[in-house]
């Protein structure tokens, strides 16, 4: 993140208090991470998002990315970002809700990221990429509340917000290897964006899933009872046929119609 930020016009309180499930959580398995790194496990070639090695199948770097970081200051602003806003949204709409829009914000940033710089050889690691998309979350939710940019600077969420946008956006288009993932950045605000304003959740996408199988059952029983119906007026017909001229006089295209009705019935009942 790079950026100082604390609270302003919040009913959110600073401290311990403050610590949600999702939040700690994830700054916990964050933390422990990066001393597995600092006492010298190699992660980052393995875990870290490099688009010429998801190319070759390393599909889990779009995930795995995010748990990794360069430095200290790295890891402390990321987390220290989350620490402030992330309580704020998990409160509103619960851990799993909350932990749910992290991995997809952070997994849409390293797709993100995958697809603008393609045959990089580069590892973007750092969870900045979710991190942003609760800082849009965030503006979305509370667009009014003052965030004092590096404790000095009064500014309204919804504004902050902004102009991270433009400068993601103009870092990357104008983009050179400086180390900042401006892609996963830009990635995370956008997907977290769309993900908010045209409610793509899981829930919803699962239900509107199962509306649309529903739908389809419905169209076939309909049209089945309409086929079926269509089907006994035929042979009330027939049958009327029959008590006038009997079976033998009926024609073989009448006859199949009264098979297909009984092998219908015979299958209704073996059914119940």
């Amino acid at each position: 993140m790079g950026m100082f930020m604390r609270y302003g016009h919040s009913s959110y309180e600073f401290g311990f208090r403050r610590w949600t499930k999702g939040v700690k959580w994830l700054i916990i398995i964050n933390g422990i991470v990066f001393l597995l790194m600092l006492v010298g496990y190699r992660l980052a070639e393995p875990f870290g998002l490099t688009p010429t090695l998801v190319k070759k199948g390393y599909i889990w770097q779009l995930f795995t990315y995010m748990f990794l970081h360069g430095g200290l200051f790295h890891l402390f602003f990321n987390m220290f970002a989350l620490w402030m806003f992330g309580p704020a949204i998990e409160q509103q709409w619960g851990t799993k809700q909350f932990v749910k829009y992290y991995f997809y914000t952070g997994i849409g940033a390293g797709i993100f990221t995958l697809v603008l710089s393609i045959n990089s050889s580069i590892p973007t690691i750092g969870a900045s990429g979710a991190i942003f998309g609760i800082l849009v979350a965030y503006a979305l939710m509370f667009p009014d509340s003052i965030i004092y940019l590096w404790f000095l600077f009064p500014i309204k969420a919804k504004y902050l917000v902004i102009f991270f946008g433009i400068l993601e956006l103009i870092a990357s288009i104008n983009y050179t290897p400086d180390g900042i993932g401006h892609f996963a950045h830009l990635g995370g605000m956008v997907v977290g964006y769309l993900y908010l304003k045209s409610d793509w959740r899981g829930v919803r996408f699962f239900r509107v899933f199962k509306e649309m199988k529903y739908r389809r059952k419905l169209k076939a029983l309909n049209k089945k009872r309409k086929e079926t119906e269509e089907l006994m007026d035929q042979v009330d017909q027939i049958l009327d046929k029959i008590n006038k001229v009997g079976y033998e006089n009926l024609s073989r295209a009448e006859k199949r119609i009264l098979e297909k009705a009984s092998h219908m019935l015979s299958q209704d009942k073996d059914g119940n």
